[in-house]
């Protein structure tokens, strides 16, 4: 007797369910390959995953053990070359995903091999209901257990306060300095003033000790009125951030309004101008009520600035030794121009920008330097993918 597809499928399904046929065994996908030009040579891009919901950053895992990938609805992931993608790791806390809300940065700290501490910022709603706004930026961490499948112990170490944001600019990036401590870049929640306000944590970096305490040589310990883990000031919404290797420098980027997407290297206690210096305009074509002009007295300028916004998002210095003509680059995600951007560097000054991956058209949302000296890339999507890029021999 020949079944018909609907028939063969019902079939099957009922030998699974009485256990008279086993399942096989979820298998990866094969990684697809593509290539494509690129200044230095042919790239070579291979698609580790599809399927993923609005993922927004990756961490590499020691020994080979994967990657921890977060999607932006609440869910922490694991992806290892083995098994593929994990199921949700349990005791993510719940996340606040309205607009741009949601499980955003995943960082391991310099100790993890030890701790096991995952760390992660998230939108985080009312106190009574997390998934209800106003909303702000939160910061915690919790153990991942051996078998990889739970965050055992969450702790909240940080809350952006007060909560003032509908769904949109929450930051936030999250990096481990070679000192003990953790920079926190912020969003300004889209309330432009509060960035200039240093009683207020939105438009803020803020440097904080492991376990969320305040390091006592931060900058504003000892200002009445101000909030004593802010490090710098005057940003806008900060979706990069990352430690420069040759200096030990802590170097951010944030999205301008309509133009004026920049770079900075935050320092101590500086003001890094916005709403008051900016080289962008409001997304309806008039002036930024606040603004002064493109350099302001007592701002520092943006250490690289785009006219054309290309909303940047993801940031990572190139220090392997794998494919020798990105030694000394920064790779930078690109959501507008749906790119892959790759600055040259001689020292802390940028020589050379290029644009890549422009024929994949996708909204780059984190880009990482893997152990193996690889770049990898997560695209923001509804069916978001994790891609390998390098260097054809």
């Amino acid at each position: 007797m020949i079944l018909g597809h609907k028939a063969r499928a019902a079939l099957i399904g009922a030998l699974l369910a009485a256990g008279l046929l086993a399942a096989a065994a979820p298998q990866p996908a094969r990684a697809q390959a593509a290539t494509y030009p690129s200044e230095e040579g042919t790239l070579e891009v291979a698609t580790l995953y599809q399927g993923l919901e609005n993922p927004w950053a990756l961490a590499f895992l020691p020994e080979g053990q994967g990657m921890l990938i977060t999607e932006r609805p609440g869910r922490l992931r694991l992806w290892t070359q083995e098994n593929g993608l994990s199921p949700a790791i349990e005791g993510v806390p719940r996340v606040f995903a309205q607009g741009q809300g949601g499980l955003l940065d995943v960082a391991l700290p310099p100790d993890f091999a030890r701790s096991r501490r995952v760390y992660l910022s998230y939108a985080e709603g009312s106190p009574r209901n997390p998934g209800e706004g106003p909303a702000g930026t939160a910061v915690g961490y919790g153990t991942l257990s051996k078998d990889m499948r739970r965050l055992e112990d969450f702790k909240v170490i940080f809350r952006q306060e007060p909560k003032l944001s509908s769904g949109v600019h929450f930051g936030s990036r999250l990096v481990f300095d070679g000192g003990g401590h953790l920079f926190v870049a912020l969003g300004e929640n889209n309330q432009r003033p509060t960035a200039q306000d240093l009683s207020k944590l939105q438009g803020k970096i803020v440097r904080l000790l492991p376990d969320g305490g305040v390091p006592k040589d931060n900058p504003f310990v000892d200002r009445e009125g101000a909030v004593p883990a802010i490090w710098s000031y005057g940003h806008r919404n900060q979706q990069g951030a990352a430690l420069n290797p040759w200096s030990g420098k802590l170097w951010t980027h944030e999205h301008g309004p309509r133009g004026g997407d920049e770079i900075n290297i935050p320092q101590a206690g500086k003001n890094y101008g916005w709403p008051l210096a900016t080289h962008g305009i409001n997304y309806s074509g008039l002036p930024i009520p606040e603004a002064k002009g493109e350099a302001v007295e007592g701002t520092e300028p943006p250490h690289y600035v785009w006219e054309k916004s290309p909303g940047v998002s993801g940031m990572a210095f190139y220090d392997a030794q794998r494919f020798a003509p990105w030694r000394h680059s920064l790779f930078i995600g690109s959501l507008v121009d749906r790119n892959l951007i790759r600055l040259e560097l001689d020292g802390d000054r940028v020589t050379h920008e290029e644009r890549m991956l422009k024929e994949i058209g996708a909204r780059i949302r984190d880009v990482r330097v893997g152990p193996d000296g690889y770049v990898y890339v997560l695209t923001d999507e509804r069916d978001g993918r994790l891609l390998k890029v390098g260097l054809q021999p």
